[in-house]
């Protein structure tokens, strides 16, 4: 209880007042926070806060918070959680609905590869949030001024502490709300009409020894629309029909199917895939190519061999392909007609052949050192990996640099920039790559 003046006197705090609890020789009396007037340029950042900070807590997945649009959600092969403001509130219709749907399926003006990565987290409607957040920021207040002696002095240790367990208490109610009130994870489904499906995840409990983001993964996996890794048969039975007869399916088009709303979607498509390919090449299960030449053959084929895992690039000239094609292909058979997938490799000149027979080594020196210099046109740059590196690979002391050049519109600049920047950090190169 906290110890009042004489009876008949009152004290109004900015957010407290008092008020009889009971009478005898010391009057005695509760202290209550009044219903507080707090602006909306008070409370919306300690709401942002709050939520940003419980969606924190244990996050195990990229996240964004309180995107403003679109273009600011990198298109990545990466699951990645989405954290609106409490201000967008998710009733399943509406402009809200239009605009989640455009920036899902777009990043900025250009098409989203990867739209099945994003999982938009969105609050139900309703003010309970906003005055959870409003006791607090009373009982906080009431706090403050009792510690600076706002209120009297007529506090003793054990009034601090009662005060300070209902800010306590009230802390704990608004961030049960932000359980309570994020019930929605909004994904990409290519069988709805605007490509959205909402998953009410119900109620939830801050203390409940669990993360938000954890919940939001149980929740998809309980409806099977997320899994912790795939088999070579489920591969097999979701083969592309328009590659069935060739065999052989491209690695960037296989990522981007678990990321489009073709196939189930992982947590980490790369580093799951790069592993079960290995997986499924040594155990014979399926194989994997590389450098496909006009006559439909490839420059490498792996089969039921163990292969490094850096072998497995999400490039378009690197194929996954069927236990029997890859049994052809080690056979020495060469493909049916038409079964060629993917652009066929123009003519080279090989300049840098012709050249070398002009080249003979001086004798005694037992190693050259070559540099290839140059301009490579666009339209063979997937084949730089394929055909040049492997070769390069043969020597030592291989050092590869980059120079990129490219002139873009202003307003589309930072979009790229950030994309650029995703990029250059999933492949593993953060700080030995800038973007100047």
């Amino acid at each position: 209880m906290i110890r009042c003046k004489p009876p008949g006197a009152s004290r109004l705090g900015c957010l407290g007042t008092w008020k009889p609890h009971s009478f005898s020789l010391t009057h005695q009396v509760v202290l209550e926070p009044t219903s507080p007037s707090f602006t909306t340029e008070e409370i919306k950042p300690t709401m942002k806060s709050l939520v940003k900070k419980e969606f924190e807590r244990g996050v195990s997945l990229p996240f964004v918070a309180f995107p403003k649009d679109g273009s600011v959600i990198q298109d990545s092969p990466k699951l990645t959680l989405i954290l609106m403001d409490a201000e967008f509130e998710w009733t399943g219709t509406g402009p809200l609905r239009q605009h989640i749907s455009e920036w899902t399926k777009q990043h900025g003006k250009s098409p989203r590869f990867y739209p099945g990565s994003l999982i938009w987290c969105l609050k139900k409607p309703g003010r309970d949030l906003r005055e959870k957040v409003e006791l607090w920021l009373a009982w906080k207040r009431v706090f403050a001024e009792v510690t600076e002696g706002t209120l009297g002095a007529d506090f003793d240790r054990a009034d601090r502490a009662d005060i300070q367990s209902k800010v306590k208490d009230a802390e704990e109610a608004a961030k049960d709300e932000v359980w309570g009130g994020y019930r929605f994870a909004v994904i990409y489904d290519s069988r709805e009409a605007d490509g959205l499906k909402a998953i009410d995840l119900g109620a939830g409990h801050a203390s409940s020894g669990e993360t938000l983001c954890g919940r939001i993964i149980a929740a998809l996996k309980s409806q099977a629309l997320l899994n912790e890794s795939v088999g070579a048969g489920y591969l097999e039975r979701n083969w592309p029909p328009a590659l069935k007869q060739s065999g052989a399916w491209p690695l960037a088009s296989l990522r981007q199917s678990f990321l489009n709303g073709s196939l189930t979607r992982l947590i980490d498509p790369d580093s799951i895939l790069r592993n079960k390919i290995v997986e499924f090449v040594g155990k014979g299960d399926l194989g994997l190519a590389s450098g496909q030449k006009p006559d439909g053959t490839y420059d490498r084929v792996w089969f039921e061999e163990q292969i490094p895992s850096d072998e497995v690039t999400f490039e378009s000239g690197v194929f996954l392909v069927t236990k029997a094609k890859a049994k052809a292909l080690k056979a020495g058979m060469k493909p049916e007609p038409g079964a060629v997938v993917g652009p066929v490799p123009e003519p080279v000149v090989d300049e840098f052949k012709e050249r070398e027979k002009e080249k003979e080594p001086s004798p005694g020196i037992k190693t050259r050192t070559l540099r290839l210099v140059g301009t490579v046109p666009p339209e063979i740059w997937s084949r730089l990996g394929t055909r040049i590196i492997p070769k390069l690979k043969s020597g030592s002391d291989l050092k590869i640099g980059v120079d990129f050049s490219v002139t873009v519109n202003a307003e589309s600049a930072r979009s790229i920039e950030s994309d650029l920047r995703q990029i250059i950090e999933d492949l593993g190169l953060k700080g030995k790559i800038k973007i100047e």
